[in-house]
């Protein structure tokens, strides 16, 4: 049963204080709030095979998601639980997530840590890597259709509910979308993929993916990674408040996805899939 939305995607902060400058010389100290940092140990029955630096909050989820991009699980199935295990005498530096898989003996855990470590850490730089993620998903049929006026409007949805964003100025968001422009879900976090995953992550637990008929929102650029991190979840329509880099492009043509970029105000970049858009 899928569970009720959630558009709630506030993160953590931490309190500091700064010494501010204006006109080239200081007014003072203030107190002041930044976006909270801090390592999460993703680990599969008790083996670790990632560290992400991520604004805590919402662990499981950015677990959930971590996996599914990273084709490790394809649904909930596959999920047996996900447990938080926290070190509180290390300030945050033990946070770990345990997840524990429905047939542990069926995985590869030698295979999963170097794909891991090579897509995450690494980079994916070049067609092969296009090559490589088809092989392994098909491209998207998805015959959604969404209206230009509807996309226009997102980017002021997204920024009404990036609640800590306001605060900090340090956040990246992602946000899910139905076809009408109803704001599903957000997540924000001091990193991009991070912030994808979780909402990613939010979705398989809830039981929604494959995210057929859904848009999802970047506040900041696309990049090849976002997008096939969109593609794992069945998301056909993904929309950037900033540019998208070209393997990004490359990959959205092969993968039958549309891309939006530089969404801002009343104007729009479509760099493939344009046929989904409507007037």
């Amino acid at each position: 049963m899928k569970g009720s939305a959630d558009s709630s995607g506030s993160a953590e902060t931490r309190e500091t204080r700064l010494t501010r400058y204006a006109g080239g010389r200081s007014t003072g100290e203030v107190d002041d709030v930044v976006a909270a940092e801090e390592p999460l140990e993703v680990r599969v029955e008790g083996r670790p095979i990632a560290i992400v630096m991520r604004t805590p909050g919402h662990d499981r989820e950015l677990a959930a998601g971590f996996l599914l991009t990273e084709g490790v699980i394809k649904s909930t199935k596959d999920l047996f639980d996900i447990t938080s295990c926290i070190d509180p005498g290390k300030a945050g530096e033990g946070n770990a997530v345990d997840v524990a898989l429905t047939h542990p003996d069926a995985f590869d855990f030698e295979k999963l840590t170097r794909h891991v470590f090579t897509s995450s850490s690494c980079g994916i730089c070049s067609k092969a890597s296009i090559d490589a993620v088809m092989k392994r998903r098909k491209s998207l049929h998805d015959d959604l259709r969404v209206k230009a006026r509807t996309l226009l409007a997102l980017p002021q949805r997204l920024a009404r509910k990036q609640d800590t964003f306001k605060s900090t100025g340090g956040l990246h968001a992602c946000a899910l979308f139905d076809a009408g422009g109803k704001l599903l879900a957000l997540r924000e976090d001091v990193g991009r993929h991070n912030a994808l995953d979780k909402l990613l992550g939010w979705a398989l637990l809830e039981k929604r993916t494959p995210l057929h008929g859904h848009i999802a929102l970047l506040s900041g650029r696309a990049s090849f990674e976002m997008m096939q991190k969109a593609h794992a979840g069945g998301i056909a329509v993904v929309a950037a408040i900033s540019a998208p880099s070209s393997l990004a492009v490359e990959f959205a043509r092969e993968a039958g996805q549309t891309l939006v970029g530089f969404l801002r105000g009343r104007s729009m970049n479509v760099y493939a899939g344009a046929e989904r858009i409507t007037r």
